[in-house]
């Protein structure tokens, strides 16, 4: 239930320049994302700049961030998000196959991405801090606990992500299987260092 969600292109960045996120994405395909407006990418760029001003040891010339979403429909988006936000959820799962639909590589540890609200808002910049691929029966009860949603049990997890992932699989024109590789990501909230609930 927690996978990213429409990523942007990763444009070429020059030393000393402000940063502009590309606005188009890879790929608009019309997975179910109802009642989210695109999201807001010159607010993305000015908040990159001021995580990068802030912390150029933490940016390479190559780091340039993602921008997406939670989840596939607005009310779930912002709920995972203000679990982000809120300091309980620091993990996510995503199929390998989404990242190839939409055109992008894995990302790698120590690579960022701007998570946006449902109005397509940025609210954070998260950093991947641990990722390894697997399969569905390779989620276990640690993982489960840091997505931090439903009850935070492997079971409710495995409930979760299998009904999850048979829509996004709908939407991608495959059959979802067990055997159907997952990126296991966990991440750090890098920016804004001081936060607050998530407002509407």
């Amino acid at each position: 239930m927690a996978h990213r969600r429409r990523r942007g292109r990763r444009p070429a960045l020059s030393q000393g320049a402000e940063m502009m996120i590309d606005e188009h994405s890879p790929r608009e395909r019309e997975v179910p994302l109802h009642e989210m407006s695109p999201v807001d990418r010159d607010a993305a760029s000015a908040m990159w700049n001021d995580y990068w001003r802030a912390h150029p040891d933490q940016v390479g010339l190559d780091d340039v961030p993602t921008v997406e979403r939670f989840g596939d429909h607005a009310e779930l988006s912002d709920a995972l998000l203000e679990l982000v936000m809120s300091g309980r959820k620091r993990a996510t799962a995503t199929l390998v196959k989404e990242f190839a639909a939409d055109g992008v590589p894995l990302p790698r540890v120590g690579s960022h991405w701007i998570a946006c609200d449902a109005s397509g808002a940025p609210r954070v910049i998260l950093r991947s801090t641990e990722l390894r691929l697997g399969t569905i029966a390779d989620a276990d009860e640690a993982f489960a606990f840091d997505e931090a949603e439903d009850d935070r049990s492997l079971e409710a997890w495995l409930v979760g992500h299998r009904r999850y992932w048979d829509r996004v699989c709908t939407a991608l024109e495959i059959e979802w299987s067990d055997d159907l590789e997952i990126l296991f990501e966990r991440f750090t909230v890098a920016w804004p260092e001081t936060r607050g609930p998530l407002v509407g």
